[in-house]
């Protein structure tokens, strides 16, 4: 069998030594060449034709977030993103996952570090995913309806007041999404799509790490109408308001004498996430009352599936599967439609329309 050709991209000498190692000692991967900034990236990946790339952020002559522009506008790679677990590079990573990159990996304490060998079978498990995806320049020209990187400044995010959410108010309706792999990108696309005062809740779990969902939040929060926030145990369900599952939480929905509420667990992991799709739309089950609208997206596996088709067996209005033109990882979706539960099959620049449509149609109907 013919191995996947990797170039690893990295501005230590010692760093590209590691993780070339590493990615040896895997039968299925060659690494065919290292680059030590971004200008040699793209003119490697030009020449060579890697199958994947690793790729490092802060780099010196070009970084890793122009590396990654040019080489996905000039000649589409497979990347996965090296990343530090600091605040800025939870930034920085969720900008290059928008900008087409695959996955990333995290190094745990500094772009030098033994410490990575403690992420080598993450890396390995990423590659392998990597190399299945379909990155098209076609699917990432596409326009964004808010053009990246066109955001809010952050210091207006970080200064943003529970006044500034839209009141509380009767919830009889719910948009739930779940995502995973080309998820951050894909929930750019829909979210920022939605109008404001979208008459519902929207909540979403994105398979992602502790401090990256933050960032992620913040993110779309910058370049949305609704208001998107990080989830925090006992928020209210407010209409226009989108929440994101934290990493490392489970968030499912209940209900009081006050209405509905998020409560964020620590339970074990559901077919190894944590945060589980099926944790949040198996929690929507006993609320019949709510006109609840089901969404998965690209990823890898069937997380969601399962509760997917026993939502659309309770009573779900729609359930909405992306359909494998536009997905990076046609996994989650496919398991929904195996299952014969998807009553709307969408390319990703259609969801967000479909979802306004069905949820002003149902808003504005006699109940």
């Amino acid at each position: 069998m013919a191995k996947h050709k990797v170039l690893v991209v990295d501005d230590s000498v010692f760093m590209r030594k590691i993780i070339s190692d590493m990615i040896q000692e895997d039968e299925r991967f060659e690494v065919i060449d290292t680059a030590k900034n971004g200008v040699e990236a793209v003119d490697k990946t030009k020449r060579l034709a890697p199958d994947v790339i690793t790729l490092d952020i802060e780099m010196p002559e070009m970084n890793g977030l122009e590396a990654l522009k040019r080489i996905m506008s000039e000649h589409p790679v497979p990347v996965v993103m090296l990343s530090s677990l600091t605040e800025e590079g939870a930034k920085e990573t969720i900008a290059a996952l928008e900008l087409g990159a695959v996955d990333f990996v995290r190094k745990p304490s500094g772009s030098i570090s033994l410490d990575l060998f403690k992420v080598k079978a993450l890396l390995l498990d990423k590659l392998a995913i990597a190399v299945q995806t379909k990155v098209s320049r076609s699917l990432l020209t596409r326009p964004a309806p808010i053009p990246y990187p066109v955001v809010k400044p952050q210091a207006a995010i970080e200064a943003k007041e529970l006044t500034e959410l839209p009141p509380l108010g009767r919830v009889e309706r719910l948009v739930a999404i779940g995502t995973s792999t080309g998820g951050p990108r894909a929930l750019q696309q829909v979210i920022s799509a939605l109008p404001d005062r979208f008459p519902s809740p929207v909540l979403i779990v994105q398979h992602m790490p502790p401090n990256f969902t933050k960032s992620l939040a913040q993110r779309l929060d910058a370049t949305s109408r609704i208001k998107v926030v990080e989830a925090a145990d006992g928020d209210r369900l407010r209409n226009g308001v989108a929440y994101i599952a934290p990493g490392g939480w489970h968030m499912i929905v209940k209900k009081d004498d006050a209405g509905y509420k998020i409560r964020l667990t620590k339970d074990e992991p559901r077919s190894g996430h944590r945060p589980s799709v099926d944790m949040l739309f198996d929690s929507l089950l006993p609320f019949r009352e709510l006109k609840r609208h089901i969404v998965l997206m690209t990823g890898m596996g069937s997380d969601g599936a399962k509760g997917m088709q026993s939502l659309k067996q309770a009573g779900a209005l729609s359930t909405i599967a992306e359909s494998s033109e536009t997905c990076v990882v046609y996994g989650m979706p496919r398991a929904a439609v195996e299952l014969n539960c998807v009553t709307h099959q969408l390319p990703l620049h259609q969801i967000a329309a479909k979802l306004t449509e069905l949820v002003t149609k149902d808003s504005n109907s006699k109940t």
